[in-house]
């Protein structure tokens, strides 16, 4: 599989490590009163969707980066890679 880094061009999945759901982007606030619950189900709770799919990839062995992939879990086919940090700044979680 070959993902189409926004930085440096097509890449070899094997240079990256799969993170998860990308919906770990969005931490919940350790000091709302449900915190522990929420964090519970932030750590532990996972879906295992058939289809498009938003994921967290690390470039372990290039530039360190992170990023979101939208890819299709049946025909692995991906859709659109972006940088993990500006899908945060658009959500507001960012700096």
């Amino acid at each position: 599989m070959i993902i189409d880094h926004p930085l440096l061009g097509p890449r070899d999945a094997q240079e990256f490590v799969y993170l998860g759901d990308a919906d770990l982007i969005n931490r919940p606030d350790w000091q709302a009163e449900d915190a522990a619950d929420a964090f519970h189900d932030y750590l532990y709770l996972r879906d295992n969707p058939a289809g498009v799919h938003r994921e967290l990839w690390y470039h372990e062995q290039g530039d360190r980066s992170w990023l979101v992939v939208t890819r299709d879990t049946l025909t692995h086919e991906i859709s659109k890679v972006e940088l993990a940090r500006d899908v945060a700044r658009a959500q507001g979680r960012g700096r």
